[in-house]
């Protein structure tokens, strides 16, 4: 799934330069959004199989500043994240799909991040101990499930939310709510700021998003084409 997601697939010619069609207003916007945007931090969603978690997670990242998701796909359930749930987020976000761990683990670690999976296990490391201040991906796992032991062998650590309560688990998506939060929360506090793109990958997402934020833009460019 390219960037802006299945239902905002790619479009040939622009005639017309997309931040034309654009209110200062919202070029200000998008410029903020992309300020804040992160490709240090991303989050790894291990074979979920619900459709209301699958977009609930997304639309956290999208909210708070992460722009890629990986997700390994559930064979027995397709990555179809609930519309109604998602509200769109899905085209501002780059989610990259994968057959299986193995294959997102060398994407990830090709790229010098440090895999952490969610799992309450001997050795776990608790969400507030954690720096982030290098590249880092958590994993969450299948709703029922878990992360597999595929993860579990694959990842450099694990870790566990605290709870001050009787329940000691939370749903998916809660959790990813809450660590995505905690991480960004830490990243400010210590780094200064959340976003990290360097100038070309701001002005490459930028660009993007210019286009995506213009509403009827195939029929729009396409009517401009000669």
């Amino acid at each position: 799934m390219s960037g802006g997601g299945p239902r905002y697939a790619p479009f040939e010619g622009k005639p017309v330069e997309p931040e034309s069609l654009l209110l200062d207003v919202r070029k200000e916007k998008i410029d903020r959004v992309v300020e804040q945007r992160t490709r240090t931090f991303t989050v790894v969603l291990d074979r979920l199989e619900d459709s209301f978690n699958m977009a609930a997670v997304l639309r956290t990242c999208e909210a708070m500043g992460v722009q890629e998701v990986h997700v390994v796909i559930n064979p027995e359930a397709p990555f179809l994240p609930n519309s109604r749930v998602a509200q769109g987020c899905d085209k501002w976000l780059d989610v990259k799909l994968y057959k299986s761990f193995a294959e997102c683990r060398e994407h990830l670690k090709g790229r010098g991040f440090s895999l952490y999976a969610s799992a309450i296990r001997e050795g776990a490391t608790s969400l507030y101990s954690m720096r982030f201040d290098a590249k880092v991906a958590i994993v969450f796992g299948n709703e029922r499930f878990g992360v597999s032991e595929e993860v579990l062998a694959g990842v450099d650590g694990t870790f566990w939310i605290p709870m001050r309560g009787f329940s000691q688990s939370i749903n998916i998506s809660a959790a990813a709510s809450a660590c995505v939060s905690r991480v960004m929360a830490w990243r400010e506090e210590h780094l200064g700021k959340v976003g990290d793109l360097s100038p070309e990958e701001a002005q490459e997402l930028r660009e993007r998003f210019y286009v995506l934020a213009v509403k009827q833009r195939k029929r729009i460019f396409k009517a401009q084409q000669p």
